[in-house]
């Protein structure tokens, strides 16, 4: 199993980010979240889980090695796959889907693209007694909390520009999203609503 990977960021895609391992360009599979972390030209780590199929090998990468494992988790419930464990996370941090599923929150799991009511009732009743308490969330786990401090404005236009986005166009989504970057909103949520922002114009 391939646990982690570290290296110069050569390149970033709407889903996916290729880093030099040895001389070779490795291409991981990361939420847009994840791919906020990285900047192109600079060293980048990522904890990883590799799928394996008959036909393919794919590499999903994430921020922390507390994602790796809920990822790795939740495809343990019937229906779940490599994808929609990623979309989970992609729409929700690992915090909020634990407590979800320990509180049985079908709303916030019915919230992320393919998962309807049943299959988030499924999902909870499967998962409920391992995913672990609310408790066992790692601190720190990215991408964290924004604080007045933090430089999110300069994360965000770097994740957009490094995502194909020409550097006026991710500032006019950066202005876009700056009301709702508040104290407790996470740097994912501002570039999921970057990007939708960027896809109506």
């Amino acid at each position: 199993m391939i646990a982690s990977v570290r290296g110069q960021v050569l390149a970033l895609g709407p889903d996916s980010a290729v880093i030099e391992l040895g001389g070779l360009g490795v291409s991981v599979q990361c939420t847009p979240g994840t791919l906020a972390r990285l900047r192109i030209g600079s060293p980048g780590r990522l904890a990883t889980s590799l799928v394996v199929r008959e036909d393919s090998l794919t590499l999903y990468g994430f921020a922390d090695d507390d994602e790796r494992g809920l990822f790795e988790m939740l495809q343990t419930a019937n229906g779940v796959g490599p994808r929609l464990a990623q979309a989970m996370l992609a729409i929700h941090p690992p915090r909020e889907i634990r407590r979800a599923v320990v509180t049985a929150d079908v709303a916030t799991l019915t919230r992320v693209p393919g998962i309807g009511r049943k299959g988030a009732e499924k999902l909870i009743v499967e998962l409920r007694d391992r995913i672990g308490s609310l408790s066992d969330d790692v601190p720190g786990s990215a991408p964290g909390p924004i604080t007045p401090s933090a430089p999110w404005r300069d994360q965000l236009r770097q994740a957009l520009v490094g995502l194909g986005w020409s550097a006026k166009e991710a500032e006019d989504a950066v202005a876009a999203v700056e009301p709702e970057a508040g104290t407790d909103v996470e740097l994912a949520v501002l570039l999921r609503g970057a990007l939708r922002m960027l896809g109506r114009t």
